[in-house]
Formats: structure tokens, C-alpha cells, sequence
């Protein structure tokens, strides 16, 4: 099962995103998602091990952007993959049965390709644009949220991301998306996810109503 909200690490440092994600976790996430850019393979086993230590401490979920190898053997939760990540469907023969996989996705074929490959939830993003980040895609907003999540059959659980704040939390929920993914407006108050928790109908127990195989 997934939570509802996820935490997407930020920092200037790999010493500052695990700061943060200690700081996240401590303030009731649920998930974080570690998600470090240009280090070596080397550095970035050393930061996710140090995460997992953190996150299992506190009994967070722990997911790991794109290294699906270090994913394993960290035993972290799970791996996101990008659109320039390995296929979904080549990763979950390298991973443990009980590690969960998330994909993105920017438009209704994208989400329609990742369902077909059996992933177990899908980012779709970008809500908004974020300024100083490279673009995700097209950004969607609530229409696009609506019109993608009406025209999906599918038990699979959508989590929108890119600049979201707790005042867009209901119009999102009302489009049809099952959570969210933040970074930013987590990073800036980490008091703000029990916020989130609460606009999302989530305790800090409370599940996705999915369970997934």
C-alpha cells in the first residue's frame, strides 16, 4: 500500500537531503523519496544507506530515484523511475518481491503505457512549474489532472506532483488523484505535513485504499 503524501528530498548537499529527510521524518512522513543528482554510484550507495538508517528508525518508507540496483541493496521500499530510467518492466526482475515501483508520467498514454507494465504507482506531473527546475513536461493542472484521471480504468494509484501547495490539496483530490508529492513546501516548513496529512484524510497511518499485489 502507499501513503498518500510523499516526501521529495531537497538539498544543496547529499548531507543536506539527509538533514531534510530526518527532519521529514520526524514530522510524520510516511515516505521520502531520496532523489540525489550527479554523484558516483559509490557516493550515492553511501548516502542511501545512511537514509535507510534514518527512515527505518522512524518506520518511513524509503524510496530510491532511479538507482534500482542501490535500491536493493539497501532494501529500501522501492524505486521511482523517470522517463530516462530503465524499464519498469526489466527493473522488477532485479528487485525483491515486496519492493514497489513508481514511474512518471506526463500524459495518458505515458500512464497507460506504465499500467500495462505493472507498475505500482505513477507520478503524474508537473502540476505547476517550478522556477529553477527543468521542465517536467506539460504542465497540467487540475484540468489536465481530470481529464487524464477519468479517461484511466485503473486500480493503480496516481500521485500528483511538481509545486504543490496544501491550499491545492482538495481541487487536486478532486480530480481524481489519489496523493501528492512534495518537495518544495516541505522543505521550506516541515511543520506543513501534518497539514498535508490532514487535508489529504491521512493519520499517520492511514493508507492508500489500494493494496497492491
Amino acid at each position: 500500500m502507499i501513503p498518500k503524501l510523499h516526501y521529495i528530498s531537497q538539498g544543496n548537499s547529499p548531507k543536506e537531503h539527509l538533514e531534510n529527510i530526518q527532519k521529514a521524518c520526524s514530522s510524520g512522513a510516511e515516505l521520502v523519496q531520496l532523489q540525489l543528482e550527479n554523484i558516483s554510484d559509490k557516493k550515492y550507495l553511501k548516502i542511501a544507506t545512511t537514509a535507510r538508517e534514518i527512515t527505518g528508525h522512524f518506520q518511513t518508507r524509503l524510496i530510491i530515484n532511479g538507482h534500482y540496483k542501490i535500491a536493493k541493496e539497501v532494501k529500501a521500499d522501492g524505486v521511482y523511475l523517470g522517463k530516462d530510467d530503465s524499464c519498469p518492466s526489466i527493473v522488477r526482475k532485479h528487485l525483491h518481491t515486496w519492493q514497489v515501483i513508481g514511474a512518471d508520467a506526463n500524459t495518458l498514454k505515458e500512464c497507460e503505457s506504465n499500467i500495462a507494465k505493472e507498475v505500482d504507482y505513477i507520478v503524474l506531473a508537473p502540476f505547476r512549474n517550478e522556477e529553477n527546475k527543468k521542465a517536467l513536461g506539460t504542465v497540467l493542472g487540475i484540468n489536465g489532472y481530470t481529464v487524464i484521471t477519468e479517461a484511466l480504468d485503473t486500480e493503480t494509484p496516481i500521485i500528483g506532483f511538481g509545486g504543490i501547495a496544501t491550499a491545492d490539496v482538495k481541487a487536486i483530490l478532486a480530480s481524481g488523484i489519489d496523493g501528492i508529492g512534495v518537495s518544495d513546501a516541505i522543505t521550506r516548513d516541515f511543520n506543513s505535513i501534518a497539514t498535508f496529512h490532514q487535508l489529504l484524510n491521512a493519520s499517520s497511518t492511514a493508507e492508500q485504499r489500494y493494496t497492491l499485489e
